[in-house]
């Protein structure tokens, strides 16, 4: 680790973790259990003065504006406040608790204002517009660096008179504190909220695995009894096989209106200002609406072009859905009930539907997924692609007693980096699942290797057993272990291009693209074993799961076509900046597309993370269908070279696309891999909607 890393820290008394140069933990980890909430806030007052120092030393420099005094220096600056902040926020997403999200609604706004204020200096902007990349004859990193810049430098307002970049700074810092306010509501809401299981009626249709979770939910919380919390592993396996048809309606309701309680945790007042915000900084910087302002800067280019994708999708999949509903009532009426199908029965009769069609029992199929068995295949996978090595950690400082460790390193024994994995649900987490840095790869200051995490809310089984997956929870351990080979693989010299930091619409297709080798029978044979015996999946059962791939389709893509579509169609809104009724807003939204009534979005709007609880995928959710688009076609480059882990079609792989971080135009990178665009033909294959 460069020495300048902790430069600005060594003011701090030196009982604060923060202080010293080198941290003199195991491959330079954050010594997590020393940190405590009270080092927090004054790490980031001296990171801050070190950065406003280092950014005042470069715009006011004299001599003429050059990439290495101007764009290399501003990559050089600021390692003390990515250090304090790279640990503070992954830990306020993962393991927080009420000290830290004090802090974290403290420290919003500053950092907000900080970032405005480099954003929107007159002087450093002059500076970064005045360097000559053809004078200087900059390389092809270094000019990709550059434009990047200005093009950042532009978004944030850099261009605009004075008193509109004092709007700008107040917008930014308003919504800072409201996406902050939002996340900790839903985070209350979800730890907040359990359903008890006091008896055998009230167990009725679970299997052993959900039981078995449930009593491990309730053994964290101090019960003693067993209970369904509002964690996606437990509450949909819950939708699925409880008979209680009264309990699953409870369990739903509170799952879908999580952030509209009425109460303090209400997100609907959250959401109107944050639109119109959103609106109004877009009309500023010469936008017709937001959704313009975020897709300028993305593969899709314009939201017209996002929402053809959606509508092309949207048509087939509401088809197959109406078709998939209309054998799941008569499911219904085949039983001898008189009810019509709602959202909260879908789970469960279309479970009835898949055995009755292809003999599987989600039981069955998760006694062949252990949990350290699908790591082992993701690594496996990463080994015969790129040829990794993993060697776990455990001597080593961590977080939390779940979180895992382990060294990866290349054919030859080198530290690629480190790879944390946070499997399990818990009260201090936030739903969801995603991969982090604790640190990021780059060669500017030194050969600084990355740290990277995943984290996901898989239920955690009673302590000596093992924790059995479903095949979608081993699809979403693949899919953000490709987010972590994206963070370490990175090959590039500045920061600003490191792994992940790359367009929206595109960040989703090393993720989306890795799940496809869970689906390999070459990997499920080698891995799907018993949690028991050992025994490998049966033939007949791998190739059962493998022909239901398709099953449930229509309603896997209506309700996440329909949170893509109410996204984009908000954030383009004429009607933003004069303030919505955002919900009032979705439901219209919801009419005029015509989803059947049985099926919900994927995200309702007051617990829509993605795109309230920051702007990651604001006007952006359609990015997950864009790069489905990609990595549908991106596998065929495998198949078409006849090896699933072909050496030159790998080698391609992770020249343009794992490891090139934003080296590239994300259009320039995938042509560079491909050879050419994709169409839409092979994701409507790989989804069963294909005419």
């Amino acid at each position: 680790m460069p020495d300048t890393l902790a430069a600005g820290l060594d003011s701090l008394p030196q009982d604060n973790p923060f202080a010293p140069a080198h941290w003199g933990t195991p491959y330079e980890l954050p010594p997590f259990e020393q940190i405590r909430p009270e080092h927090y806030l004054p790490a980031f007052e001296a990171a801050l003065a070190a950065h406003e120092a280092e950014i005042a030393t470069i715009a006011e420099d004299p001599s003429p504006p050059r990439f290495a005094s101007t764009v290399a220096a501003m990559e050089r600056a600021g390692q003390a406040l990515d250090r304090v902040a790279g640990v503070f926020y992954n830990l306020t997403g993962s393991h927080t608790n009420p000290d830290l999200q004090a802090i974290e609604r403290q420290i919003g706004p500053k950092l907000s204002r900080h970032g405005s204020a480099i954003y929107l200096n007159p002087r450093l902007w002059a500076r970064i517009s005045a360097v000559d990349a053809d004078a200087e004859n900059l390389g092809p990193e270094e000019r990709r660096v550059l434009d990047r810049y200005r093009i950042r430098f532009r978004r944030a307002g850099a261009e605009l008179a004075p008193e509109a970049k004092e709007r700008m700074a107040a917008i930014a810092e308003r919504l800072s504190e409201l996406a902050t306010q939002f996340s900790q509501n839903l985070l209350a809401d979800e730890s907040g909220f359990t359903l008890p299981l006091t008896g055998e009626d009230d167990l009725a249709g679970l299997p052993p695995f959900l039981r078995a979770a449930a009593a491990s939910a309730a053994k964290e919380r101090g019960l003693d009894r067993h209970v369904i919390t509002l964690s996606r592993s437990l509450i949909e396996p819950f939708l699925v096989f409880s008979t209680r048809r009264d309990l699953r309606e409870k369990a739903h309701e509170a799952w879908i209106h999580r952030g509209e309680s009425g109460g303090p945790t209400d997100n609907r007042a959250l959401m109107a200002e944050i639109v119109k915000l959103r609106a109004e900084r877009a009309r500023l910087l010469g936008y017709e609406s937001f959704a313009h302002f975020k897709l300028a800067d993305t593969m899709a280019a314009s939201p017209d072009a996002a929402m053809e994708l959606l509508r092309d999708v949207w048509t087939p999949a509401r088809t197959r859905a109406i078709e998939e509903r209309d054998r799941l009532q008569a499911i219904v009426q085949q039983e001898g009930h008189n009810f019509a199908l709602r959202a909260h029965d879908w789970r469960h009769y279309a479970e009835k539907l898949r055995r009755a069609e292809h003999d599987l029992d989600e039981g069955e199929i998760k006694a062949y997924l252990p949990l350290d068995r699908m790591i082992e295949a993701s690594f496996d996978t990463a080994t015969r692609l790129f040829g990794l090595t993993f060697e776990e950690l455990h001597d080593v400082p961590r977080y939390h007693p779940d979180v895992r460790v382990w060294r990866v390193g290349d054919a030859e024994g080198r530290e690629v980096g480190l790879f944390l994995g946070d499997y399990f649900a818990r009260a201090s987490k936030r739903s969801g699942a995603w991969m982090s840095a604790f640190r990021s790869q780059e060669k500017l200051t030194g050969i600084v290797t990355p740290i990277i995490v995943n984290v996901m809310n898989f239920a955690k089984a009673p302590e000596g057993q093992p924790t059995l997956l479903s095949f979608d929870d081993a699809r979403t351990l693949f899919h953000e272990f490709g987010h972590g080979l994206h963070g370490l693989l990175s090959d590039v010299t500045y920061p600003l291009l490191a792994g992940t930091s790359v367009s929206g619409d595109f960040v989703e297709l090393p993720s989306q693209l890795y799940e496809h080798w869970l689906e390999q029978p070459e990997i499920l044979r080698a891995h799907a074993r018993h949690h028991e015996t050992g025994a490998p999946m049966p033939e007949d059962l791998l190739c059962k799961l493998l022909a239901a791939r398709a099953f449930n389709q229509g309603f896997a893509t209506v309700e996440y076509t329909a949170s893509a579509l109410v996204d984009m169609t908000l954030h383009l809104s004429a009607e933003g900046e004069a303030g919505l009724d955002v919900p009032a807003f979705e439901a219209d939204a919801l009419r005029r597309i015509a989803i059947p009534a049985e099926i919900g979005m994927r995200h309702r709007s007051p617990h829509f993370a993605h795109i309230f609880g920051g702007e990651g995928y604001a006007a952006g959710y359609y990015s997950y269908l864009w790069s489905e688009v990609l990595d549908a076609d991106a596998f065929d480059a495998f198949r078409e070279a006849g090896d699933i882990f072909d050496p030159e079609t790998a080698k391609r792989l992770r020249t343009y696309v794992y490891g090139a971080g934003n080296l590239r135009d994300p259009r320039e990178a995938y042509t560079a891999f491909r050879g050419r665009m994709p169409s839409i033909a092979p994701l409507l294959k790989k989804r069963g909607l294909a005419a």
